[in-house]
């Protein structure tokens, strides 16, 4: 709380904050402005207990509800980002972009996700509409009304892309995930007033339940996210002229979780993927697209296969975004040419290997702890019969990892102006 009282009184700082929660805000408002020609209630019905719109609907920050502008949400960029992520393992002009060119072959890189990003909504809207029509959750739409809804959903999405890359370069946290994180909290109000009115005194242990993985998560989530290992690193002296400089001693801290939470929100969005495919597939043959979705509904109503893909997934992102993030060899040579060395490590590349293998032993740590956090949920439901605490505690478990990697990066800049 004392961070963010200073935050507000540093002139620039309380500038960024308020332009990020005006973009928020603004999100919010389109979110909630419907495509024409729909029915609210029969959707409604149809999407409620849906557990895999029920996780569709958290990526689109609550806009998938009422099918607004703004229904796919963050979707097809974080679409586009994993794709993009993949073709770097397959094409080198690629990974030298990312890796090797510095900032500005991350801004090409991030230039041409943001391009796929619109085919993909574009896809990824008509799919939808056509699954909502087959379903009967939306009348039948003509040909004309059909394109001008794919283009205004997909001018919702490039539009929510624009707002989420304006949030991320105020560095006031992660553009995305405060999208996810503003429309799950924007949802609280009404989810607290559902349990109000239809509170069962039967339900009671249901509830205790919920009550309970929801501390588990609150309380893992905190431990990993602020867990890290100090690597003690040392600076040599240097004489220059008749000064002396250098011989101090500071250390390297490796974060436990440095992914954060975007190994969960890859994880769903794979998961999500093939039933976009299915969709896709549905425009060449219907039979085959029928065939393929029975398939992806079995695989998700099944706990066991569907939490064991989801708790592998988890595991797996939180490696590879770490090894995006996190490149020992440029730690190991910024530390060479200021003269700092890890105590009883050669400088070079015996450094490199040091941070690479103790990354490796500390992220195992926590992309097993943090798989386990996302699949908890899962085995309650099993137990209670309802996917409310699936949806629920990924939920929870997203709004957790934002608001503190937000808070770190508030705290991060106050201390830099008081210093």
């Amino acid at each position: 709380m004392r961070t963010i009282v200073q935050a507000f009184r540093i002139p620039e700082l309380r500038r960024k904050i308020f332009v990020v929660l005006g973009l928020m805000i603004g999100f919010r408002l389109f979110a909630a402005i419907p495509i024409p020609g729909i029915d609210i209630t029969r959707l409604q019905d149809f999407l409620s207990g849906n557990q895999f719109f029920g996780f569709l609907n958290i990526f689109s920050g609550g806009g998938l509800s009422n099918l607004s502008i703004m229904m796919l949400g963050v979707g097809p960029y974080i679409t586009a980002t994993i794709i993009m992520q993949l073709l770097t393992m397959i094409f080198p002009r690629l990974k030298e972009m990312y890796y090797e060119e510095g900032a500005v072959g991350r801004q090409k890189f991030n230039r041409i996700s943001r391009w796929l990003t619109v085919p993909l909504a574009a896809l990824q809207s008509y799919s939808l509409l056509n699954l909502f029509i087959s379903q009967g959750a939306v009348a039948p739409l003509s040909a004309a009304s059909m394109l001008f809804n794919v283009v205004i959903i997909t001018a919702g999405s490039t539009l929510l892309m624009w707002i989420g890359e304006l949030i991320s370069e105020e560095k006031i946290g992660n553009g995305i995930s405060l999208i996810i994180f503003a429309g799950i909290v924007a949802g609280l109000p009404q989810l607290v007033q559902t349990v109000f009115f239809t509170y069962d005194p039967s339900l009671l242990t249901t509830y205790s339940i919920f009550i309970a993985v929801a501390i588990v998560v609150i309380a893992g989530v905190v431990f990993i996210s602020e867990g890290e290992r100090k690597i003690p690193v040392i600076y040599s002296k240097r004489v220059r002229g008749n000064k002396m400089y250098g011989g101090s001693s500071t250390y390297l801290p490796l974060k436990v979780n440095q992914a954060g939470v975007i190994p969960i929100i890859f994880a769903i969005s794979l998961l999500l993927f093939p039933q976009f495919i299915a969709q896709i597939i549905g425009l060449f043959s219907p039979e085959l697209s029928v065939t393929l979705q029975t398939a992806v509904q079995n695989f998700t109503n099944n706990a066991l296969f569907y939490g064991g893909a989801y708790f592998i997934l988890v595991v797996v992102f939180t490696y590879f975004y770490t090894a995006i993030t996190f490149n020992p060899e440029e730690i190991a040579k910024n530390l060479q040419q200021g003269g700092g060395f890890i105590p009883g490590i050669r400088p070079g590349q015996p450094t490199t290997q040091y941070l690479k293998s103790t990354t490796g032993k500390i992220t195992l740590f926590g992309a097993v702890f943090l798989g386990l956090i996302a699949v908890l949920p899962i085995i309650t439901q099993a137990f209670t019969n309802t996917n409310l605490l699936t949806i629920g505690g990924t939920a929870l478990l997203i709004v957790v990892a934002v608001a503190l990697d937000t808070y770190r990066q508030i705290d991060s800049q106050v201390s830099v102006r008081q210093y």
